[in-house]
């Protein structure tokens, strides 16, 4: 039973969801800007539809192209069902990102002047059942002597504040670049895709936060990857991406355990 707080219901579910449970593979998939609902406590957080179905509200393309990669890996995958509007999961309660009341253009009006009662409520509904989900799962696996390979994969707008943006798969990475690394090393043959290192955000942006609050503390080889994301709008390409990156990452895992 999903337990009542000020934000959620019984109706609005779980905040957060597990593909392929039993997954036997090493790498453990996160996806935290995947979902875009609202509790219905928020209402609308007074913005249009079209902002609500925006990249300012999720990440479009990014679950569906985890849900693949997820499959052809066996691998875990960790989803949030939640608008990034309503709560960052990418972020600790104590950034200024956790809760944005304005995102680029948009003034959020349903984020701004919130209490610290306000904002911790929205930590506690949705926030730290998704931090405890991915801990737990990580514990379970190294209590079972199974190893963990932490990849979270994202989107991002081909064009912001006007700028368009020639990169089409960003790899990024905090202080542990072991994985990173070697993933960009393997890209280099590839002309498929405009591949580049903590691009088009880096660990400065603050976008790391799940990596080091989950991978790095325990040693865990990990990255975050990003898509730009009009080259996953549509089922055709959401799969051509997932192929790609599985291929690339299933390579490059197989390539270290060697070496």
């Amino acid at each position: 039973m999903l337990a009542q707080t000020h934000l959620l219901t019984e109706a609005d579910g779980q905040p957060v969801a597990v593909e392929n449970p039993q997954g036997r593979g090493e790498v453990l998939l996160v996806c935290e800007h995947g979902g875009r609902l609202l509790p219905a406590s928020l209402g609308t957080l007074g913005l249009s539809a079209e902002a609500l179905s925006s990249h300012i509200a999720w990440d479009p393309g990014a679950l569906p192209v985890a849900m693949i990669m997820a499959r052809q890996l066996d691998a875990v995958l960790i989803h949030q069902r939640f608008s990034r509007l309503a709560y960052d999961c990418n972020r600790p309660p104590e950034s200024p990102g956790a809760i944005r009341d304005v995102s680029e253009v948009y003034q959020i009006p349903g984020n701004a002047n919130l209490t610290d009662g306000e904002k911790a409520a929205r930590a506690q509904a949705i926030y730290l059942p998704f931090r405890s989900r991915i801990a737990q799962e990580i514990a379970a696996r190294r209590a079972a002597g199974r190893p963990t390979v932490l990849v979270t994969v994202h989107s991002f707008t081909p064009i912001y504040f006007g700028q368009p943006r020639a990169v089409e798969i960003g790899i990024l990475h905090e202080r542990d670049a072991r994985l990173a690394d070697a993933l960009l090393k393997a890209a280099e043959t590839t002309h498929l895709y405009r591949i580049a290192r903590n691009e088009p955000y880096g660990p400065t942006d603050g976008v790391t936060h799940t990596l080091e609050e989950h991978a790095i503390p325990a040693g865990l080889l990990n990255v975050m990857i990003e898509v730009r994301n009009d080259l996953i709008q549509e089922e055709t390409g959401q799969g051509v991406v997932a192929d790609f990156l599985t291929g690339l990452l299933g390579e490059t895992l197989a390539d270290m355990h060697r070496s």
